[in-house]
């Protein structure tokens, strides 16, 4: 199962780049997904899953393989979506910057990329490595519910980086990986939370049960 965003290069254009955990992916990624691909002209979104997440997680990090599939079962009705196995193959923790210099690499100088977001892991831009040089390798969506204050990210952010980071308000993006996990381990339902392939492939492997 294989639909790789890398190393299929578009020559001149726009490409969304969405990284996560996807642990699981659910309707709240594929909404702002969408979204930025029509408000911004996007040619394609690329979901690149991480492989051995940089930032250590509060809980562990379900296998890879589980998430790549997920993710390719939620984006594969999208002919505008993709997913990258592009992290998933390189050893060691993975790093943003990596994947972008790559992504740049095998696309060509042409190509303008878009780092999708959520509005408050922007705020961790200033954490990442070197994040001077993102700037020049992306722009930034950040995706963000209906009503959110954004006078916070204005004043974390330096002018260079607010420059190039642009909110998007996306409707249904309360919708949390932790709360799929949390209804999952405690046999609530997630039905209208992820796709029903999703769903099934989480009831099928017993993802997030502890009893599993």
């Amino acid at each position: 199962m294989d639909r790789s965003g890398a190393g299929r290069g578009v020559g001149d254009g726009k490409l969304g780049i969405m990284g996560g955990t996807f642990d699981p992916i659910h309707f709240g990624h594929l909404v702002a997904a969408e979204e930025a691909r029509i408000r911004f002209g996007l040619d394609q979104v690329i979901f690149v899953p991480a492989g051995q997440p940089s930032h250590k997680k509060p809980y562990p990090v379900t296998d890879h393989e589980h998430r790549y599939v997920m993710t390719v079962l939620a984006t594969c009705s999208n002919l505008h979506f993709t997913v990258s196995r592009i992290e998933l193959e390189r050893a060691g923790p993975t790093y943003t910057i990596d994947t972008l210099r790559q992504f740049r690499h095998e696309h060509g100088a042409g190509v303008q990329f878009y780092f999708i977001t959520g509005a408050d892991a922007i705020l961790d831009i200033l954490t990442w490595r070197d994040s001077s040089e993102l700037v020049g390798l992306c722009e930034f969506i950040a995706a963000t519910r209906p009503g959110y204050d954004l006078s916070g990210l204005e004043r974390a952010l330096s002018p260079e980086l607010r420059g190039h980071v642009h909110p998007l308000t996306i409707p249904g993006i309360e919708i949390s990986s932790t709360e799929i996990r949390q209804r999952t381990s405690g046999g609530l339902p997630i039905k209208y939370l992820t796709p029903p392939e999703v769903e099934a492939y989480i009831r099928k492997y017993h993802l997030y049960r502890h009893d599993a």
